[in-house]
């Protein structure tokens, strides 16, 4: 499983200058043939390619141990697997990582250069939070985490109620059988809402799906901490005892595919309302380069075939718009960038900035395809008042 550090791991990784970095994404598809040999001639395809291109270049030492090793994971693919895979590999550092996604990647490609080419990856990922689930009856309560579509059972809690040898003469006893069985129902709720606020507390998830009886949900959310209560997602019926994983596993993701769509929407609203304004939006290019250096953006929104030519300081790390030979910031020399998401979006990474993919939007087009909203706008920060004497 792909974890968060994992990616923040990949984004901070950049090669020395003979060195490189190769990144490389399978994703299966319907096989033409019973041969299901299709991604995988093409695999092969797009490693020779990288190797000639290699030579080319005079990267070839770099290069040709790690591609080769993935020429040979190539050939054992088949485009009916029901798992995408991507490799990063850098053999100068040592560095080998292989991760099993879901099959939603634009298609089979492989990258050679400096840095591990994220920009698949990230609009897979894009903002998603961790979440966790919760199946919860009168008497027991199961917990889930759910990264990308995987979704681990990580425990359990379960409450067996007291048993009456009966009710009594005449059935005297059975007001206090109904009224201590309530009370065991009361005392599981509350178990496991102290549970789920510990793990919030502790990080374990940002965003929380609960499945329980429709007859079952006023009982149970009363007992969450309201701190829990703002990061749920929302509830679905589900009978703990028959649901299945599967079941599970699509409600859960149902929901968080609609609350990111919900966000990504808002955010984009606020962030192009806001830049027209000159408030704490930004559009285009240059500008979100400028807002991404001083540390104000708070949510990056790139078209979703967004692609930009820029330029990049060898010394300083500064990325320009302008195609400029020297960088003016600290006079060294520059170097082109075929796409500069291939250092924007490291960076974003490596900062924890929110980051959507938007596609088919209009007023997003005219804007470029590239906004940012801002935390702040440090050109409008009010200086700090001089205390009088």
């Amino acid at each position: 499983m792909m974890t968060r550090e994992d990616i923040r791991e990949l984004a901070a990784f950049q090669a020395d200058s003979d060195g490189c970095a190769l990144s490389f994404y399978f994703q299966p598809r319907t096989p033409q043939n019973k041969s299901h040999k299709e991604e995988t001639i093409l695999a092969k395809d797009l490693v020779r390619q990288a190797l000639r291109e290699a030579e080319k270049q005079g990267k070839n030492s770099c290069a040709r141990a790690d591609l080769d090793r993935i020429l040979e994971i190539a050939g054992n693919l088949r485009g009916n697997q029901a798992r995408a895979k991507v490799v990063f590999a850098s053999s100068a550092k040592q560095i080998w990582r292989e991760f099993d996604l879901p099959p939603q990647l634009q298609g089979t490609q492989l990258f050679v250069n400096r840095r591990f080419h994220l920009k698949p990856l990230a609009a897979l990922l894009g903002a998603q939070p961790k979440v966790g689930v919760v199946v919860v009856d009168r008497q027991r309560g199961r917990f889930f985490d759910l990264r990308l579509d995987e979704l681990k059972e990580r425990g359990e809690i379960f409450r067996s109620l007291p048993r009456s040898r009966s009710d009594g003469y005449g059935g005297y006893n059975a007001g206090h059988v109904e009224r201590r069985a309530a009370n065991e129902y009361m005392q599981h709720y509350k178990q496991v809402a102290d549970r789920l606020k510990e793990e919030q507390e502790r990080g374990l998830w940002e965003k929380l799906v609960v499945g329980c009886h429709d007859t079952n949900w006023s009982e149970f959310e009363a007992h969450l901490h309201p701190y829990v209560r703002q990061r749920l997602l929302g509830h679905f019926p589900a009978d703990i005892a028959a649901v299945s994983i599967d079941e599970i596993r699509e409600h859960a993701t149902r929901m968080l595919r609609d609350e990111q769509n919900r966000r990504r929407d808002t955010v984009l609203r606020e962030a192009l309302s806001q830049a027209k304004g000159n408030a704490r939006g930004v559009t285009g290019l240059r500008r979100v380069l400028r807002s991404l250096e001083l540390g104000e953006v708070q949510t990056l929104l790139l078209g979703e075939n967004y692609s930009a030519r820029a330029v990049e300081c060898a010394s300083c790390g500064h990325i320009d718009a302008h195609m400029v030979p020297f960088c003016p910031v600290c006079g060294k020399a520059t170097r082109e960038l075929e796409d500069v998401c291939d250092a924007m979006i490291p960076m974003a990474i490596r900062r924890d900035i929110e980051l959507f993919y938007v596609k088919g939007n209009d007023e997003f087009d005219k804007v470029g395809n590239i906004a940012a909203l801002l935390r702040f706008r440090a050109d409008q920060a009010k200086p700090p008042v001089a205390a009088s004497a």
